[in-house]
């Protein structure tokens, strides 16, 4: 027996090569999007059980929420997209930001 891994992937052809390099990117994809879920749910969790203290922290909170809104509506909606994007246009007035 040797020490010396032996590289499976030089003993198959093109195809399953590309076939198995496809299955480890979608593995990675799929670990990275669990990850960004998992902290996306402590973030609300988080969001939930503690009060704003401010209106801009309120604001942090209704962006969010905005967002999770926005990503579900249809493209063709342009009437909901347009007052979503101008109330984060007074967040950012409001804030000084802009």
């Amino acid at each position: 027996m040797t020490e010396i891994p032996v590289d499976l992937d030089s003993h198959r052809g093109m195809a399953a090569q590309k076939a198995t390099d496809l299955r480890r990117a979608l593995a990675d994809v799929e670990a990275q999007v669990r990850e960004l879920r998992e902290r996306e749910a402590e973030l609300e969790n988080r969001m939930m059980s503690v009060p704003a203290t401010s209106w801009p922290e309120a604001a942090v909170k209704a962006r969010h929420l905005l967002n999770l809104y926005a990503a579900s509506l249809p493209s063709e909606d342009t009437r909901h997209r347009a007052l979503v994007a101008a109330l984060f246009d007074d967040f950012a007035r409001l804030n000084g930001d802009g």
